[in-house]
């Protein structure tokens, strides 16, 4: 009963701190629906289409920049309170906005709600999760990314629909806002989730690591009795209290050997995941598509498959991370990505449209959601210390924001300018780049808590002593 009971607590927050994700998912793919009509209405060029999609991930970047400092000052949930009302404000405020550069602003600051949740949530989950469902629970807040996207294209299929429907029948805001204007409908939606991620963070904890470290240890405790049971509980907080005895670490300390190899690693691999074209393929669903011969009508329903297969495969990674590995795992998931990326570049070059189209796609979406897609934040919250961890992980954060940024911004521009297979063809190459990275230089992790990993590297670097033979040989692969 006490077991059910811990199991509840544990599935319960953790959910509810994974609706950041399902907003970072929504937020982001929801564009997908609305760039067409708004290039329509303000006649957008390339350049202007690839600053509006790309200006939100200026505010990811902004957001990350400051989530990390705030949430060790105030507290991991309150900061992610900060990113709900971030969603509900810039929600509300494009919905109603009509001059471009007031929907630019309003892009930028959801943007920022986005890169606060995408650094803190993933952050809180590992801090609140008991050790041995740590992994597994890293990885489902991908999946509330994905299924954030998929809710994105169905309702932006939905909206469609019901403004081809009833057009030019009706008054009213409503039907201005979901018939006239269906993209600012498409957007006005977000407000749902957006206030039931405000008021269910009411009734979440804050972080017991958070609480030890301003000396709450009896709230700490209390939170930890819920989670895990008292006698572990207790035992949980004896461990974090030393653990919040150490130093605090910092950038300085992070650029510093050894954890400045480690930091290179996360990084690369974080940033080569993004290059692949995912959030291309997110954003622009339906140019794409529309470019593969399934017309405009069409494909938003299309799209909606495409998010569904996305969801699916990433149960893959849930079910398969921990008795598989990361490395095997993202070593052939990035070879086929670039292998399916490749055939969706044929395709576009020998003008192959249709249902084949589709499913080299959807292939690529296979590969990527269980390899690519989740592994990256796994590996960035396993490979450092607990006293540099949320420092690491804010790095790696921005790394991945600063690369969706370049991806969105050129795109457009690629894709006019070279061609749309030719830019396929790129993403195909950054997948082989990952690949040959990942077989060479990415050890595996697989088999050790985080308290075993983060109680080896506290003992060396604290103590000033060499690296174990073990680690040494770790840090020579990645060298």
């Amino acid at each position: 009963m006490k077991r059910q009971r811990t199991n509840y607590f544990i599935s319960l927050i953790t959910l509810i701190a994974a609706l950041g994700g399902f907003l970072f998912g929504f937020d982001m793919a929801v564009v997908s629906g609305i760039i067409e009509p708004l290039k329509l209405q303000y006649g957008l060029s390339s350049g202007q289409e690839g600053l509006f999609v790309s200006c939100a991930l200026l505010g990811c970047i902004v957001g990350v920049a400051f989530s990390g400092y705030m949430s060790d000052k105030i507290g991991r949930r309150k900061v992610l309170f900060v990113s709900a009302v971030l969603f509900l404000i810039s929600a509300i405020g494009f919905a109603f906005s009509e001059v471009y550069v007031v929907l630019i602003a309003f892009r930028v600051l959801a943007g920022m709600g986005v890169g606060v949740a995408s650094n803190v949530s993933p952050l809180y989950i590992s801090e609140v999760a008991p050790s041995q469902k740590r992994g597994k629970l890293v990885v489902f807040y991908q999946l509330a990314i994905t299924v954030g996207v998929l809710a994105a294209y169905i309702s932006n299929l939905f909206l469609q629909r019901y403004a081809s429907a009833n057009a030019g029948e009706g008054t009213g805001l409503v039907h201005w806002m979901f018939v006239e204007n269906v993209w600012r409908g498409m957007f006005i939606v977000g407000v749902i989730p957006a206030l039931a991620f405000c008021l269910l963070l009411l009734i979440v904890p804050e972080s017991p690591r958070w609480l030890v470290q301003y000396g709450e240890n009896v709230k700490a405790l209390d939170i930890l009795t819920k989670i895990n049971g008292e006698e572990t509980a207790r035992l949980e907080l004896d461990s974090i209290k030393e653990m919040a005895g150490q130093k605090s670490g910092g950038i300085k300390e992070l650029l510093q050997l050894p954890l400045r190899k480690l930091l290179i690693l996360a990084m690369v691999l974080t940033a080569l995941s993004q290059f692949s074209g995912i959030n291309g393929v997110i954003f622009y669903g339906p140019t794409i598509l529309k470019s593969a011969g399934i017309v405009t009508s069409d494909a938003l329903f299309y799209q909606v498959i495409l998010g569904s297969a996305n969801v699916l495969f990433t149960f893959i990674a849930i079910s398969k991370v921990d008795s598989w590995g990361r490395r095997p795992l993202y070593i052939v998931g990035s070879l086929c990505a670039a292998f399916a990326l490749a055939l969706t570049a044929f395709c576009f070059l020998m003008n192959v449209t249709g249902w084949f189209m589709l499913f080299s796609i959807i292939l690529f979406l296979l590969f990527f959601a269980f390899s690519l897609g989740p592994l990256k934040f796994v590996i960035s919250t396993e490979i450092f210390p607990t006293h540099i961890r949320g420092t690491a992980l804010s790095v790696c954060i921005m790394t991945m924001w600063v690369s969706d940024y370049i991806v969105n911004l050129l795109f457009p521009v690629m894709r006019d300018g070279l061609g749309i297979a030719t830019t396929f063809f790129i993403f195909s190459f950054f997948c082989i780049l990952s690949f040959l990275y990942a077989k060479k230089k990415l050890f595996e992790t697989k088999g050790k808590s985080l308290e075993e990993i983060e109680r080896e590297w506290n003992s060396d670097l604290n103590s000033g002593k060499e690296l174990s033979i073990n680690k040494m040989e770790i840090l020579e692969e990645i060298e």
